[in-house]
C-alpha cells in the first residue's frame, strides 16, 4: 500500500505519527499547500522510530482535482487519504478517482441549501455529491471509504456492531459526543480555543441539523425510499443532558448537522437516526453571535481593497488546533446511544463509546486528544484494507464493513494493535 495523505494540519500530523508505528504500508506521502507543514509532519513521523524513509513530503493544491490526480500518479498512490477540511472533499475525491486510486476521508462533501427542493431547508445533503458517483467508482473497481474519522467513523462502526451483535431491532441510533476539555493560557486562566477546525464547527453547527426516520421513508404507496426519511430541524434543537463515561459526567447536547445521520440508514436498519453534540453554552453563544454579525459567511467581502471570507478570518485569528495540546486538560468521548430490542427479545439501551484523555495522547504522540481520536480511525481502516480484511467497491460508509476486526485492532495493546480500548454500557 502506498498512501498519499493530503493535509498536514492537526489530524494529518496525528495520523502520520500513529501510522509511523505500523508496518502495513510501503510509502506514506504527506502533501499540503504549504510544503513546510508537510515536512514538519514527515520529520515528526520519522522521529517515532521504525523506517522513517517510508515518509516523504510534497506540495499540492487540494482545490485542484487535476493537481491531486497528477501527484497521486507521480507517487504511485494506491490510496488517497483526505485529511483537510470538507471544502476540498470533492476535488480530492475526484482527483483520486482520476488517478485510479482508492480514497478515504473523515468528512463528506458539504450540504447546500436549495429552497426549491422539498427536503426542508437543505437541497444538497452532506455526502450527496460523493454518493451520486457510487456507480462510477464501482464500475472502476475502486473504493471510496467515506466518513471514517471518529465522528463520522467510529460511531458508524459501532452502529454496525450493535446491529450485528447486540440488537434484534433498533429504535434509535443516536450519536452522542461530549467532553470536559479545558484550555488555559500561560497564567492558567481558561480561554476559548476550539479543539478542531473552527471553519468546520461553524459549518456543521449553523446548518440545519438532519434527522432520519424510517416512517417518513415509506410512502403512501408502501414503497421505501431512504432519501424520503431525511428532514431538518433548527440549529441547536432539542437539548438533552447526556451522562458521559470516563469521569466526564453530564453534558447538554443539541442536534448538529453530521454525516452519521446521512450514512447509517443506508446500511443499518433502524427506526430513527440522530446526532447530538455537547457544544456547551459558551460555544453556542459564540456561534449565534457570529451568525448574527454575518461572520459565518464564506462568500468574500472587500475590506480596504482586499477580498476576504469572514469565516476564514474567524478561523485564522483563533489558535491552530495543532498547537493547543500542551494547554489542554481533560477527556473527550465519542459514542453511539442505541435503543431497541436486544438479541434476547428484551428492551435494551446501550451506549458504545471511546474515551480519550489528552494527557495520554500528548505523552504518547504529542497530539491533542480531539485530533488524535479523529486520526486513529482512518489509520486502522487503512490497515484493514491493506490486509484484505476490509474490501469493497463503490462509495461506502464504515457501516458497510464488519465492525469486529476494526474494534479488535483499535483496542488491542500496542504493538499488536492501537492500544485504544472502547467501552459499552447498558443503562
Amino acid at each position: 500500500m502506498r498512501v498519499l495523505m493530503i493535509g498536514a494540519g492537526g489530524v494529518g500530523d496525528a495520523a502520520a505519527r500513529i501510522a509511523a508505528e505500523r508496518s502495513f504500508f510501503e510509502a506514506w506521502v504527506v502533501a499540503d499547500h504549504d510544503v513546510s507543514r508537510a515536512e514538519r509532519t514527515v520529520a515528526a513521523a520519522a522521529g517515532r522510530g521504525g523506517d522513517g524513509a517510508r515518509f516523504s513530503a510534497a506540495q499540492v493544491d487540494a482545490s485542484d482535482a487535476r493537481a491531486v490526480a497528477a501527484l497521486a500518479r507521480e507517487v504511485r498512490a494506491t490510496h488517497v487519504f483526505n485529511a483537510v477540511d470538507p471544502r476540498f472533499v470533492v476535488s480530492i475525491f475526484e482527483g483520486a478517482r482520476a488517478a485510479g486510486a482508492d480514497y478515504l476521508d473523515m468528512a463528506m462533501s458539504l450540504s447546500r441549501r436549495h429552497p426549491e427542493r422539498p427536503y426542508s431547508e437543505v437541497g444538497v445533503k452532506l455526502g450527496d455529491e460523493q454518493l451520486a458517483q457510487a456507480g462510477e467508482w464501482e464500475a472502476d473497481g475502486r473504493l471510496a471509504l467515506v466518513g471514517i474519522g471518529v465522528e463520522p467513523g467510529l460511531s458508524d462502526v459501532f452502529a454496525r456492531y450493535a446491529a450485528d451483535h447486540l440488537f434484534s431491532e433498533i429504535d434509535e441510533l443516536g450519536t452522542r459526543d461530549g467532553a470536559n476539555l479545558v484550555i488555559r493560557d500561560d497564567e492558567g486562566n481558561e480561554v476559548f480555543a476550539p479543539g478542531f477546525s473552527m471553519w468546520t464547527i461553524i459549518e456543521e453547527c449553523l446548518n440545519p441539523p438532519v434527522v432520519w426516520e424510517r416512517e417518513r421513508a415509506v410512502g403512501a404507496d408502501g414503497q421505501y425510499d431512504v432519501e424520503a426519511g431525511f428532514f431538518t430541524l433548527p440549529p441547536f434543537s432539542e437539548p438533552e443532558v447526556f451522562e458521559f463515561p470516563g469521569g466526564i459526567g453530564p453534558v447538554e447536547c443539541v442536534h448538529v448537522e453530521h454525516e452519521e445521520v446521512l450514512l447509517m440508514p443506508r446500511w443499518v436498519d433502524a427506526k430513527k437516526v440522530t446526532f447530538k453534540y455537547g457544544l456547551g453554552e459558551e460555544m453556542i453563544g459564540i456561534l449565534r453571535v457570529l451568525h448574527t454579525l454575518g461572520l459565518d459567511r464564506t462568500d468574500p467581502v472587500t475590506v480596504k481593497g482586499v477580498s476576504v471570507s469572514p469565516r476564514d478570518v474567524v478561523a485564522a485569528v483563533l489558535p491552530d488546533p495543532l498547537t493547543i495540546g500542551p494547554r489542554m486538560e481533560g477527556k473527550t468521548c465519542a459514542g453511539l446511544w442505541v435503543t431497541g430490542t436486544g438479541k434476547d427479545g428484551r428492551p435494551r439501551r446501550t451506549y458504545l463509546y471511546h474515551v480519550v484523555d489528552n494527557a495520554d495522547t500528548m505523552r504518547e504522540y504529542e497530539s491533542q486528544c480531539v485530533v488524535w481520536q479523529t486520526a486513529v480511525n482512518p489509520v486502522v481502516a487503512l490497515e484493514l484494507l491493506a490486509s484484505g480484511t476490509w474490501s469493497g467497491t463503490g462509495v461506502l460508509g464504515p457501516e458497510a464493513f464488519d465492525a469486529v476486526p476494526f474494534l479488535d485492532l483499535l483496542a488491542a495493546p500496542r504493538p499488536e494493535g492501537y492500544g485504544s480500548p472502547w467501552g459499552l454500557e447498558d443503562r
